[in-house]
């Protein structure tokens, strides 16, 4: 337990940095960190040494957050629907809705659009600042950007304007 205790005390703060600034949600990493190190508890034996500790924990925690962004995703086509019952009732009221609000809204539904590869290379490259070696380590792929190209595509046709279509 001590050696738990050490492993939490040394490391929680990198792993909610990493939760929070892939999630952008301080509930949500805080939840997720918890999480990671209930992972670790289980997942300890896996850890062969073949890299450093703290680079077999990040990998952990980047794919523990991937895996609940997938969950979500799975859990978006409900809240779509409720978004645009929502936004189609204040349409109709015609009251004003926070120009803010409705550009978060509409960038969070287009990113839960995007295949998960995509949408974990734009969020590690553009929103968390990972470089593209990093990325390519993290998630055993090419250092290539396609993934990125492909991922800001897509975003770019999603969220224009439909007059623009």
């Amino acid at each position: 337990m001590k050696a738990l205790a050490d492993l939490y005390e040394r490391h929680n703060r990198r792993v909610y940095s990493v939760c929070l600034s892939m999630t952008r949600n301080s509930a949500e990493a805080e939840d997720l960190t918890q999480d990671v190190f209930v992972h670790l508890i289980r997942k300890i034996g896996s850890f062969r040494g073949d890299s450093r500790f703290s680079t077999w924990l990040h990998r952990l925690t980047v794919n523990l957050v991937l895996m609940h962004f997938r969950r979500k995703d799975m859990r978006h086509e409900e809240v779509r629907d409720d978004l645009e019952k929502t936004t189609s009732f204040w349409q109709g009221q015609r009251q004003p809705i926070s120009a803010q609000l409705v550009d978060r809204m509409s960038l969070e539904s287009a990113l839960a659009q995007l295949p998960a590869g995509c949408r974990s290379v734009f969020i590690l490259f553009d929103i968390a600042g990972y470089r593209h070696d990093e990325i390519a380590s993290l998630l055993n792929c090419s250092s290539g950007t396609s993934q990125l190209h492909r991922a800001r595509v897509k975003l770019r046709r999603l969220l224009r304007p439909a007059n623009h279509s």
